[in-house]
């Protein structure tokens, strides 16, 4: 072994010999480099290696690397790169290729091989790479569509890259996103013919025999992947997803027309078809001397409601057809988006809240409205100002979506902001339809209402039943609740007697404690013993898993109000009471705030 590694150190002392001699490196330095570079080397050739070594010696090298490349622009010398650079670069690659070798399966040391050939212009090697990586992890789609793309725009190989992609298929032959970047490779490609075509007509230089392909220059091959694609994979969310890319490109005109052909004849029955040919009513007519037709907002905004109009009557079409919640769904977002357009122009502006607003009841009268909608008809109401309206639909909605949390919510905090006096019957109605074990939002909300609309003894009794309600979350959050809102309204006198009332009645959360704690502390003369008293209640609950409540009591006997020979005792006392990795934490931190670090 030493042998091997002697002869290795010795391969490097020609090009160490050039740094010396150019001046990029002293000679103490290269003296240093043969002295590390030896270390490395018989970590690697260890019985046991680790992928660690071979990492810390890639980085070595790399770093060499850019401290010689640094030096370079310090002295400004540009020669000898293939008796310096060189050398480091293929050793880093040999490297490289035995981690990969032992470690075939972790792809990111492949990537990190792949990385380093291309920030160091080796781009030859890609191939190679991609071809040992390829063949080990044919089952990583996303590997195949990066070696395809090394091929087309490192290499400005098209024609690897679509044997690559082809590969890929075999592989994964109904994978979307394959045929998606492989459809977006020959249109790039038919681009790129296009440009050398017009730059080479433009240099008028004579081309021979060498004739461009029309066919290849107007997307032909794509659409033969087009059409393979869509044989396979029947699905319209993919076919809109291609029409999209095809529109990036200025000479697709016929192939957007066959994919739009396409999903009208063999997509008809469904909403995203529908609503990509309304959308697209919308982009007709912007031309690129629409802004000088027409100069004025007001002209503007005139055909900007005409175009939306077409895109209404599209979606109408399609609602005489396929008359179903997805479609009515489709029809409102567009509105919906339109709605939340800025304008200036007051006209536009009430045209489409109206027609926003008509949509909505009709869906709703066809039964065809989405949940979540409602809660955006609310709030088109609201800020509309209409409070007769908003009123109608939060009932509509809780009617039909009656065991809705969400909606409930929704349509209370409609209710609240709208001042109704039918609110508390509408939070009881509320809690008697929705799931006990979801219902805290809605208690959380009517305990607000009630604290700021009802008077206290009514808001008192709603805290009580809160209290003894059975699902634990409710009850926990409501003595929380309570003892805060008693401290708010009646002060420190009427928060020690809640938390008297409440102190055994479990579940308890660590909220209900700390904050009686805080209370205390916040009075001119903080009780030391109501303190202690607190702190161990809250530890008789959660002494066993909470190791921040013992620092914390600690901290209170550390202060000028406790005893600092009390602090050994609540130390011995957690240490028998924690639990697990609880122990742990707390002595680290106990230890910090004994140092004064904490």
């Amino acid at each position: 072994m030493a042998e091997i590694i002697q002869q290795r150190v010795e391969d490097r002392i020609p090009e160490l010999e050039q740094l010396e001699r150019v001046g990029l490196f002293t000679k103490k330095e290269v003296k240093a480099m043969i002295k590390k570079a030896t270390a490395l080397e018989y970590k690697l050739h260890r019985i046991t290696i680790s992928k660690e070594d071979f990492i810390t010696y890639i980085q070595h090298e790399i770093n060499v690397l850019e401290l010689i490349k640094k030096r370079r622009l310090r002295i400004g010398y540009t020669f000898k790169r293939e008796e310096i650079e060189f050398p480091v670069i293929n050793r880093i690659h040999n490297v490289f290729r035995r981690a990969t070798a032992k470690w075939k399966d972790d792809v990111q040391l492949w990537l990190s091989h792949v990385a380093f050939t291309k920030k160091w212009n080796t781009k030859a090697q890609l191939s190679k790479i991609f071809s040992s990586l390829l063949a080990i992890h044919s089952d990583k789609p996303a590997l195949w569509i990066m070696a395809a793309k090394c091929e087309m725009e490192d290499r400005n190989s098209s024609e690897s890259a679509r044997h690559l992609f082809l590969r890929a298929l075999r592989f994964h032959p109904e994978n979307k996103k394959v045929y998606q970047e492989y459809f977006r490779m020959e249109l790039m490609h038919a681009e790129k013919l296009r440009k050398q075509q017009k730059e080479l007509e433009q240099a008028q230089m004579d081309l021979g025999e060498y004739e461009f392909s029309p066919e290849i220059m107007n997307g032909k091959l794509a659409e033969v992947v087009y059409k393979d694609a869509t044989e396979k994979i029947k699905d319209v969310d993919f076919v809109l997803s291609l029409l999209k890319i095809a529109e990036i490109f200025d000479f697709t005109k016929e192939l957007k027309d066959l994919i739009t052909q396409d999903l009208q004849s063999r997509y008809a029955d469904d909403p995203l078809t529908w609503d990509y040919m309304a959308k697209r009513e919308l982009e007709a007519g912007l031309g690129a001397g629409m802004g000088a037709e027409l100069p004025t907002a007001k002209g503007r905004a005139t055909d900007i409601a005409r175009r939306e109009e077409r895109c209404c009557q599209v979606y109408e079409e399609g609602l005489k057809s396929l008359n179903t919640e997805a479609m009515w769904t489709c029809y409102i977002t567009f509105c919906l988006d339109r709605f939340k357009r800025k304008t200036n122009v007051q006209d536009l502006k009430e045209k489409r809240q109206a027609r926003l607003l008509v949509v909505f009841q009709r869906a709703h009268d066809s039964s065809m409205l989405q949940e979540a909608l409602y809660r955006k008809w609310l709030q088109v109401l609201v800020s509309a100002g209409d409070a007769d309206s908003a009123a109608q639909v939060a009932i509509a909605a809780t009617e039909r979506f009656s065991q809705s949390v969400e909606t409930w919510s929704c349509s209370l905090q409609i209710s609240v902001q709208l001042g109704s006096a039918n609110a508390g019957r509408l939070f009881q109605e509320a809690l008697k339809h929705v799931n006990p074990k979801e219902s805290l939002p809605l208690w959380l909300l009517q305990v607000e209402w009630s604290a700021s609309s009802q008077n206290p003894e009514e808001t008192e009794s709603l805290f009580q039943k809160g209290i003894i309600s059975p699902v634990p979350s409710v009850s926990t959050e409501m003595k929380e609740k309570y003892l805060d809102w008693s401290y708010r309204t009646s002060g420190y006198k009427k928060a020690r007697k809640t938390f008297t009332s409440l102190n055994e009645n479990r579940p308890f959360s660590k909220a209900f404690f700390t904050r009686m704690i805080q209370i205390e502390k916040e009075q001119d003369s903080p009780n030391m013993n109501n303190l202690r008293d607190y702190y161990e209640r809250a530890l008789r609950e959660f002494g066993s898993t909470d190791d921040d409540l013992w620092l914390d009591y600690i901290r209170e006997e550390l202060s000028t109000r406790g005893k600092a020979e009390n602090c050994g005792r609540i130390h011995w006392r957690a240490m028998k009471s924690l639990e697990g990795e609880h122990v742990e934490r707390f002595i680290a931190k106990y230890t910090l705030l004994q140092t004064g670090h904490i």
